[in-house]
């Protein structure tokens, strides 16, 4: 019997069409293999459809791969689609995809989909007269008005606010549009004068078409959201426990950032409140849910009030499915992991479609095949660097990538005070590593000198600080363990960005030119410093400390007003030493490399920044950044550029893997004439989240994720393997360099 097709939709038409390719690739990251066939289809935004190339799948931004498309994808026409999909995961947000159209579509073709069908999805978006059903079922919502688009620009300031007290609100108020998430076009305004732009903002967020706008009662006490399930077995709505939102210091609401950049906000999942507010706030999602008649899956989110009146504020017939989401956290509570959400969600459409019980036979009959010893991998994550949220987010995403068939993944956690606790679901997708610290206060920690007896292999998963300086690395080789990643000499000195540039430069390498300041020098003599930066590579420059990454400080200073201020923000955050370096003018690059005595570059990203330096947000927050996977550069440029990080991979000692950042000169822009690579520094553990480039990278030359994660344990254990019992070794994970 043939595995059920399942099709994984996103991108779409709407200005959530970011959001929706994150959900979809943590789709296509957790679909159970043994049930299904999956395949990933993304619509364009001219409403094309392709079927996606799974190299492109991990990117971090569609303009990344989008002008590819033609030539690489395959499109398919909505008829075509029912010959090659037997079930379609609705992974899209906004217009086009929560509204009842895609719905319409697929009821048309007659393909059983996720989610809510074509009422309630057009309710739900609408949320003008989705709040009117509500009231009708005596469901408290927000007290406010709305205008049309025309209204937006001929209604007087003066008669709104009149409006407004006719229904007993003052200011402040909420102002957003009628029919987009996300929190996208969504303003609190405090004062009179800043109510038109905010109406105007709301009512132009899209930017086809102006649209209609509300305004609100701003409700004051606990904001939460809550997901609501089906037990299809018994035939009722199943609320998961909620989350309750703490938007971060002097910000006004939960917006946009705060949902998806790492460890933004603050997240409690269940709510710091009691059990019968808890309650409170299930029975009336629940009641909502039903008066909208969404079905299969909702998230309902609204307030709590100083009084315990639970008010809603937004009802979703779909909820974002990115790693960490509100639909895997509270789903990890009643011990759901992101495969048993997921395939629970599509059993219950299957259950109602009469198509469920010839999918579970078909399961059973795959689980008998593959049983197999499985090799035990226990993940780092946290530590108590800059980068530990970054780190949780590989961590996690670590865990998620192992194939289970092969690895049985075991998560840690890795504390302030560098001890070690085992992670359950519900610790594994909190939402920052303060909130797991809290969690594990009164936990009893693992012993270092356990690891051996739980693990055959340990995953680095932290990012700076101990997690990649050599210091983990030393301690796991004193107790045996192989692990993934570079030595203990190499990881140090990648570390060091000044040393590994002096150290390149000394090998004759390419470097930017630079000046180790440290604090003592600095206090006692800037105008020496001043000068000598003048006299070696002028304004503007670069400043940065010498042993953080994630661009964590970084900037660029075009006056010596700048350049003092960059170091003494440096020297401000404890930083013992500033970097100065030369402002390289070329192709910023970032390249993965992978092997260990006979390294292979992957192929360069071209990493394009808005603004001078390349921000944590463009690194990590879905859609902010964009990277084009190969980097637009002639095919023998390209090659030159990977032939000069193989060269520096093995100067320095790699092992493994590591990413290596660069900028490429052409002759022109070179002051030696001639074409050049400028290093910047190597990351002996560079991020490992869903979508950083290293995926991108090795998805080119058709490698998955989880085939490069395994790739990377393979070399792990081939590193360790003359100087580590070879019986910790099992005997399918050995790898040749001559297979990388």
């Amino acid at each position: 019997m043939n595995k059920l097709r399942v099709g994984v939709l996103m991108g779409g038409k709407s200005i959530e069409k970011e959001v929706s390719f994150n959900s979809g690739r943590t789709v296509c990251d957790h679909l159970d293999t043994a049930r299904y066939n999956v395949t990933p289809l993304f619509q364009r935004h001219d409403g094309i459809i392709f079927i996606l190339p799974w190299h492109f799948l991990h990117r971090g931004k569609i303009s990344d791969f989008e002008h590819r498309l033609e030539q690489e994808a395959q499109s398919v026409t909505w008829d075509a689609l029912r010959t090659i999909v037997d079930f379609i995961y609705i992974a899209m947000h906004g217009h086009f995809a929560e509204d009842g159209t895609i719905q319409g579509m697929l009821e048309i073709l007659g393909i059983p989909y996720l989610g809510s069908k074509v009422f309630a999805s057009a309710l739900c978006m609408d949320k003008i007269i989705q709040k009117e059903f509500m009231r009708m079922h005596e469901i408290e919502v927000p007290r406010g008005i709305h205008l049309s688009a025309h209204d937006v620009h001929t209604i007087d300031t003066a008669t709104i606010i009149e409006r407004m007290r006719a229904h007993g609100v003052s200011l402040p108020y909420i102002v957003k549009p009628f029919k987009e998430g996300s929190s996208l076009g969504i303003r609190k305004v405090s004062q009179e004068s800043e109510l038109r732009d905010a109406m105007i903002h709301a009512a132009t967020i899209h930017p086809d078409k102006e649209q209609a706008i509300l305004i609100e009662e701003f409700i004051d006490g606990m904001e939460f959201s809550c997901i609501i399930i089906v037990d299809y077995k018994k035939n009722e709505l199943l609320p998961l426990p909620p989350t309750e939102i703490v938007p971060e210091a002097n910000t006004d609401i939960f917006d946009y950032d705060q949902k998806y950049m790492p460890g933004r906000a603050s997240k409690f999942t269940p709510p710091r409140c009691s059990q019968e507010v808890v309650q409170a706030i299930q029975q009336v999602c629940i009641k909502t849910m039903r008066a909208l008649e969404i079905t299969t899956i909702a998230r309902i989110d609204g307030f709590v009030t100083k009084d315990n009146r639970v008010v809603i504020i937004d009802p979703n017939t779909l909820s974002g499915m990115a790693p960490s989401s509100f639909l895997f956290r509270q789903g990890a509570e009643i011990n759901m992991s992101h495969t048993k959400i997921i395939n629970h969600l599509i059993e219950t459409e299957l259950h109602a479609y009469g198509m469920l019980d010839a999918i579970m036979l078909q399961e059973e009959k795959e689980s008998t095949s593959m049983q197999q010893t499985k090799t035990r991998v226990a993940i780092l994550m946290g530590g108590r660097s800059n980068e530990k949220e970054i780190s949780l987010e590989s961590g996690r995403n670590m865990t998620y990538k192992l194939s289970p068939q092969k690895y049985e993944a075991i998560p840690l956690f890795l504390n302030q005070e560098m001890k070690l606790f085992k992670l359950n679901q519900s610790l594994l997708v909190r939402n920052s590593t303060k909130e797991i610290e809290d969690a594990l206060v009164n936990e009893t920690p693992l012993a270092w000198n356990d690891l051996p007896t739980i693990a055959d292999f340990v995953f680095i998963a932290l990012h700076g600080g101990e997690g990649e300086n050599g210091t983990i690395q030393g301690a796991l080789e004193m107790i045996g363990m192989p692990y993934n990643g570079s030595s203990v000499l190499a990881s140090a000195l990648c570390m060091d960005k000044y040393k590994t540039t002096q150290f390149l430069k000394h090998r004759g390498f390419d470097v930017p030119g630079a000046l180790f300041v440290d604090y003592d020098t600095w206090q006692s003599n800037k105008q020496a410093i001043f000068d000598t930066v003048h006299e070696e590579f002028g304004l503007p420059c670069i400043v940065k400390p010498h042993d953080d990454g994630c661009s964590v400080m970084v900037q660029k200073a075009r006056t010596i007003e700048q350049l003092e201020q960059a170091v003494n923000t440096l020297f401000a955050e404890s930083k013992t030493h500033a970097l100065i370096e030369e402002c390289v003018i070329g192709m910023e690059l970032t390249v993965g490399v992978i092997g260990n005595e006979t390294p292979r570059a992957l192929p360069p990203s071209q990493a394009v920044s808005s603004s001078d330096i390349l921000s944590i947000e463009e690194k990590f927050l879905p859609g902010a950044g964009e990277n084009q996977t190969p980097a637009p550069l002639p095919t023998a440029t390209l090659r030159f550029v990977q032939d000069v990080m193989e060269k520096v991979y093995a100067a320095i000692g790699c092992k493994g893997y590591a990413r290596i950042d660069c900028f490429y000169q052409t002759a022109e822009q070179s002051p030696t004439d001639k074409e050049r690579v400028v290093i910047l520094e190597i990351n002996s553990l560079p991020g490992m989240t869903p979508a950083t480039c290293i995926f991108h990278q090795a998805a080119e030359v058709g490698m998955k994720p989880m085939d490069f994660v395994d790739t990377i344990i393979q070399l792990g254990f081939e590193e360790h393997s003359t100087r580590i019992n070879t019986t910790t070794m099992p005997a399918q994970n050995t790898v040749s360099n001559s297979t990388v």
